[in-house]
């Protein structure tokens, strides 16, 4: 996925994009569908993901095959099958299920900033991935997930924290996600040489 990034999002072939918006320096790799998803900048995913639904803040790392927000069909009616609200694909007199689609609409996941969603990992609608949390690949993740803390397995459940928590709460209140573009290149040796407490203390958090 290596190029230069801008103003305006890169989004690779073969890619299928509704209803979103995409924020600076953001990049949709090939093969990814996005419907109804707002991308902070700096985000980005790799190839053949789907993403639905959701909210997803700066600095997001998601890998190939992820899929998140997957749509769900109605559990409690007679039938499972979408001819009920895709209706108008079926029938040249019937109309979508126009109330159908708002509700689903509406289930959104949010994935915070600076998070990593690993290769092949779901992330079910109504589901909050906080700041700094990393979900390992195959997880599903069925509930809330805590900021800077690494979930694995089926369903997801806590492995550890990533960084230690009065940590993590600094990193929060430093808020370097929301820095502008020239402070971050300032910053560039010190993200990548310090570990986080050193840069934290470097950078007052």
């Amino acid at each position: 996925m290596s190029a230069k990034l801008g103003s305006e999002p890169l989004i690779h072939e073969g890619c299928a994009v509704q209803g979103s918006t995409l924020a600076a320096y953001t990049e949709i790799g090939a093969g990814t569908r996005l419907s109804n998803v707002v991308m902070g900048a700096y985000s980005y995913c790799d190839r053949s993901c789907d993403l639905a639904n959701a909210e997803i803040g700066k600095f997001a790392n998601i890998a190939s095959f992820v899929r998140i927000g997957a749509t769900d069909h109605p559990l409690d009616r007679a039938s499972l099958h979408h001819f009920m609200y895709r209706s108008g694909d079926y029938w040249d007199d019937a109309a979508p299920d126009a109330d159908w689609f708002e509700k689903r609409a509406a289930r959104r996941t949010v994935i915070g900033h600076d998070t990593w969603i690993g290769h092949n990992a779901q992330i079910k609608p109504d589901v909050t991935v906080g700041h700094g949390a990393v979900v390992a690949s195959g997880a599903v993740v069925t509930k809330d997930v805590a900021p800077y803390t690494i979930v694995a397995g089926l369903p997801a459940a806590p492995l550890r924290r990533r960084l230690p928590e009065p940590v993590a709460e600094r990193l929060i209140a430093l808020a370097w996600w929301d820095w502008d573009h020239a402070r971050l290149r300032a910053a560039l040796e010190d993200f990548r040489a310090l570990p986080a407490e050193a840069f934290l203390e470097r950078y007052g958090g």
